[in-house]
């Protein structure tokens, strides 16, 4: 994706992962940060905000009366424009799709929010429980007679949220590319996650899937679709579902067919404490050797430090170091023109100056020293280490003080 150029209006969660997927296939992202009041900056270190990374930012004072007038500027010279922010809020600042499509006609204006642009709930806070929550998505999450398990934001944030947004503007560009149109592509994680549970609402359909959390085939209801404890306190994960991965794992617990029969539901119960206490007997790395060149689908749960020195995962370079950062590679993987990590996660401000020059605005030490704009100043860039290593994956089929300067501060401009 050399030469498109996207402006990412700032915000957390969905909308910085959609930036971060076009950043690392080739986008030049331009990130525009909010600046916050003076105030100690948190004790994180800015190079691990991996979401941030593969861009410059800029910061620009979006309540500036001028400050549209800047936005618009970059407008002109973008692509794509992502924005996270709650319904009305991009508009009351003068930059929603209107004014940025008037002024580019050709825009892709990618908008991602919680509960959508309209509704009874879209001007409602939230966050990514609530979201799986009213799609149907968390109900069917943990164990049988207990309540729902909250997971990672994965599902909604990332998958409903940031995954489709990308989805919607790559589409979008495609169409582009043919009617020399934009067009506004509103995701929503709510929809996302409801879209994410199609299988499980096919499954409810046709009566396959009985809804009860902890009682169907994949949620775990079953005991060939469990976590077992190790005897060293670890576990490990089985998903023998069909026939011939059944039988390996029976074969590598050292039990027999006949007392590990599955075609009763009655007998189930029984059968998952027999493979709790076998599992019991040997710790993780026993058991990982046992099933290691099996087809049994049972496989160690490492923390994430573990699963970054996984044998299986370093061999396929999944995961890369950038100055010392341990982090996930840039996926997918291309036969010709793999992703990069070309620049760390930037500090708010870092690159005002430069990438408003390279993006052809006029004045830019005006507008910096009017207010509009805000270069974060030399000294405080010079404490950050900075990485400027160009890594890449393997290609596909391959085994600060108190600078005024941070995220955003007005949570509820938040989706």
């Amino acid at each position: 994706m050399a030469g498109l150029r996207v402006i990412e209006l700032a915000g957390i969660g969905p909308g910085p992962f959609a930036a971060l997927i076009l950043a690392d296939l080739g986008a030049e992202v331009l990130r525009v940060d909010r600046p916050v009041p003076a105030a100690p900056v948190p004790d994180v270190d800015p190079r691990t905000d991996l979401l941030k990374r593969n861009r410059r930012s800029a910061v620009i004072d979006l309540r500036h009366p001028h400050a549209a007038e800047v936005v618009l500027g970059l407008v002109e010279k973008a692509d794509v424009l992502l924005e996270g922010y709650r319904p009305g809020v991009a508009e009351r600042l003068g930059i929603g799709p209107e004014p940025c499509m008037t002024r580019n006609p050709a825009l892709v204006y990618g908008r991602v929010s919680g509960w959508g642009r309209d509704g009874p709930l879209a001007g409602r806070a939230g966050h990514d429980i609530g979201y799986l929550a009213l799609c149907g998505a968390l109900h069917s999450l943990g164990r049988r007679s207990a309540r729902p398990t909250v997971q990672l934001n994965s599902v909604g944030d990332f998958g409903g949220g940031g995954m489709l947004l990308v989805t919607g503007v790559l589409a979008a560009l495609w169409e582009a590319a043919r009617s020399g149109r934009g067009q506004v592509v509103d995701a929503a994680i709510t929809d996302g996650a409801a879209l994410l549970t199609s299988m499980t609402y096919g499954f409810t359909a046709d009566d396959v899937w009985n809804g009860g959390r902890g009682t169907d085939l994949l949620d775990p209801g079953v005991p060939w679709y469990e976590v077992y404890e190790t005897a060293d306190r670890a576990f490990m994960a089985v998903g023998a579902l069909e026939e011939p991965f059944y039988a390996a794992l029976v074969a590598g617990l050292g039990l027999t067919a006949e007392e590990t029969d599955r075609r009763d539901p009655a007998g189930w119960p029984a059968l998952r404490e027999r493979f709790a206490a076998v599992f019991r007997t040997r710790t993780r790395a026993q058991w990982t050797e046992v099933f290691e060149h099996t087809d049994a689908c049972v496989t160690p749960v490492l923390t994430p430090v573990e699963a970054a020195s996984d044998p299986h995962m370093s061999a396929r370079g999944v995961f890369i170091d950038v100055d010392g950062v341990r982090q996930p590679a840039p996926v997918p993987r291309f036969s010709r023109t793999p992703g990069t990590v070309r620049r760390p996660p930037p500090l708010p401000g870092e690159h005002t100056e430069a990438v408003l020059t390279d993006w052809g605005l006029p004045d830019v030490a005006g507008l910096i020293a009017s207010g509009v704009a805000r270069q974060r100043p030399a000294e405080v860039i010079a404490r950050t280490p900075p990485a400027r290593m160009a890594t890449k994956p393997p290609a596909a089929g391959r085994s600060d003080g108190s600078s005024g300067f941070g995220a955003l501060d007005d949570r509820k401009d938040r989706r």
